[in-house]
């Protein structure tokens, strides 16, 4: 399948919307939940406008990942991004109906080609949950080095995990 990642603008947001919804329950296996307030929608637009404003200052990147036919398959996005460091935090989401084609991985791939993205950052951390296996290999086949894991655990879905983390660190730019 052929996808693209184009950054979210204000006429994203109702099709953004169904997406979360659609995929609420999906993504709260692996996730900690956003919460009941993230899923109204009056909620949901004005955190969509927040978003749109931290783009624009330069301090995330919100990417949504689409097909050919412009449906919303996922979303991608750096936030946090340290400019005096030139470092940025990772999260990704793909759809329960996208998962296991490689989306997530192809995603992360144009990202990490982006070129406004390697002018501005060298380093990436990302940080996933012990039972998300699947992001894990998601983060090491596009070049992600494993860091560590949380001493502390959490409950989430009856599970007890800890999250783990991995760093991203621009090769061209090493010394």
């Amino acid at each position: 399948m052929e996808i693209c990642i184009e950054k979210i603008k204000a006429t994203d947001a109702d099709a953004l919307f169904k997406f979360e919804l659609e995929n609420r329950a999906y993504f709260e296996q692996t996730v900690p939940s956003r919460g009941d307030d993230y899923y109204k929608q009056e909620v949901f637009k004005s955190n969509h406008e927040a978003l749109l404003e931290e783009q624009a200052q330069g301090t995330s990147y919100f990417y949504l990942i689409k097909d050919q036919y412009n449906a919303i398959l996922g979303r991608i996005n750096l936030v946090d991004i340290d400019t005096a460091q030139m470092e940025a935090h990772l999260g990704y989401r793909v759809g329960k109906n996208y998962t296991g084609e490689g989306i997530a991985r192809k995603a992360l791939q144009l990202l990490l080609e982006d070129g406004i993205v390697n002018q501005r950052i060298n380093q990436i951390h990302a940080k996933t949950t012990t039972n998300n296996v699947a992001s894990r290999i998601i983060l090491e086949r596009n070049g992600f080095t494993y860091i560590g894991s949380d001493e502390e655990t959490f409950e989430m879905n009856g599970q007890t995990l800890t999250f783990v983390y991995y760093k991203w660190s621009n090769k061209k730019f090493s010394c």
